[in-house]
């Protein structure tokens, strides 16, 4: 049971990278009002928006991204972490 946890998590951690990544490298090349785009963002900025208002933009540049893949990626270790102690 706690190795499909572990698993789950580890799939849900790299989706949420992934999609992360995808909508900015979108951003660039990719018009706002595009279906594939307003989708994705549909997904992401939700969980953008929160660290958005607690980080300003640096000059043109927007760092919530990278600070939301470091802490999904820190939850997914800390919870992982914590259901491997379980099973000992």
């Amino acid at each position: 049971m706690v190795v499909y946890l572990l698993n789950l998590i580890n799939i849900v951690v790299s989706l949420i990278t992934l999609l992360v990544i995808v909508k900015v490298l979108l951003s660039y090349f990719m018009s706002p009002y595009h279906p594939l785009r307003m989708n994705i963002d549909r997904i992401v900025e939700p969980m953008l928006r929160p660290i958005q208002r607690i980080i300003p933009m640096v000059g043109m540049l927007d760092l919530s991204p990278i600070i939301l893949i470091v802490l999904v990626q820190l939850v997914g270790r800390i919870v992982s972490t914590i259901l491997l102690s379980t099973i000992h």
